[in-house]
């Protein structure tokens, strides 16, 4: 099956500054992307793109197995939500969402159908005549949302456009963003900084640095198996620790072996060992795989946030339910598959093929 939208070797430079380095990607029609990255890592680029908004400065965009890299925007099947919105603040609820509709020259009857449907959808009935200056930031955002749904567009691109509401209003937009997508079926391209929102939204996450894709895949395989180093900082909390791969299945840290579930990686090699906070239990010293002592310690609400200190000098963050005394010796306990191995220089394909091997020897 041929992707809905790809990107073929893409690159744009501004000022000489390279933003996006020979991008390619792929997209499928009915599934909810994200892409995750630092400010200035070239997400918002790819996205102006899709758009047509730029012109790329090297490589081929193709939508449904044709180049539109030269296609103006109107002619392409795609609408776009912006992180201020750009409503038009003298015409009211009606009269935005029907703009598009009115540039197509649609009739009366199918404008009204039409925006009544895009405003149930969003949850907006009966607030048709309302002003835009009158509206909460989460009734401007479903306006906004409602204003591209209604031109029926095959992809939707969200620019950081959940990032100017408070917490709690952001949390039900997320809700009500995959609601969205679920029961129109068609491809959200969302842009965050926000990990956790992407964790929580995506079908498929890009994660993004320095003009470059460093990993794509389901928010699990993101979590749970970083490509590097960069990932695994940049989604959630890690901690990596320094180690050599004794053999398959055997890694040795701090001349310690440890099982894990990883192999294909050649002995002796150095590798980057990381293991969640969520992952790890203080225990006592004798029922610890080694011995540490709590340094800090804060509450976060659903989980206490542990800092301890090992014998190395190395600082391990734990995530528990249970409070901790400070200047304690206690045990550090977590199971094989809570440790996961990063080889440095290990390409993304590299990395693949060796989690692929893994899953094929467990299925065996």
């Amino acid at each position: 099956m041929n992707p809905l939208l790809s990107f073929q070797s893409v690159s744009k430079a501004y000022n000489d500054e390279k933003i996006l380095d020979g991008i390619d990607l792929q997209i499928e029609s009915g599934h909810f992307y994200t892409l995750l990255g630092p400010s200035g890592c070239g997400k918002t680029t790819i996205l102006k793109l899709i758009a047509g908004f730029e012109q790329p400065d090297d490589g081929t965009i193709i939508y449904q197995n044709q180049a539109i890299t030269a296609l103006p925007p109107n002619k392409r099947k795609v609408n776009t939500v912006f992180q201020d919105y750009a409503l038009f603040p003298h015409l009211n609820v009606f009269e935005n969402v029907a703009f598009g509709l009115r540039v197509k020259k649609k009739d009366k009857q199918t404008i009204a159908q039409k925006v009544k449907e895009a405003l149930a959808l969003v949850k907006l009935t009966g607030y048709e005549q309302k002003n835009i200056a009158d509206m909460s930031g989460g009734q401007k955002q479903r306006v906004a949302i409602a204003r591209a749904i209604v031109n029926e567009p095959e992809i939707l691109l969200l620019d950081e456009s959940l990032s100017a509401l408070d917490l709690k209003l952001r949390t039900q937009m997320q809700y009500e963003l995959r609601d969205i997508q679920a029961r129109l079926g068609i491809t959200f391209v969302f842009v965050t900084h926000d990990q956790e929102e992407a964790l929580a939204l995506s079908d498929y996450i890009f994660v993004m640095k320095d003009g470059k894709i460093q990993q794509f895949g389901t928010p699990t395989d993101i979590y749970d198996e970083p490509v590097n180093r960069f990932v695994a900082d940049f989604i959630g909390e890690s901690n990596i620790i320094p180690g050599t791969m004794v053999q398959d299945y055997v890694v040795n840290i701090y001349g310690q072996n440890f099982d894990c579930v990883d192999m294909g990686i050649t002995p002796d090699r150095q590798v980057e060992v990381v293991i969640r906070p969520e992952d790890i239990i203080l225990s006592s010293l004798e029922q610890g795989l080694f011995e540490v002592t709590v340094d800090s310690m804060l509450f976060r609400g659903v989980h206490y946030e542990i800092c301890c200190i090992d014998r190395k000098g190395y600082e391990w963050v734990i995530h528990s339910t249970k409070k901790a005394e400070l200047g304690a010796k206690v045990g550090l306990y977590f199971e094989p598959e809570a440790i996961h191995i990063m080889v440095p220089g290990e390409s993304e394909a590299e990395f693949d093929k060796r989690i692929d091997s893994y899953e094929d020897s467990t299925h065996a």
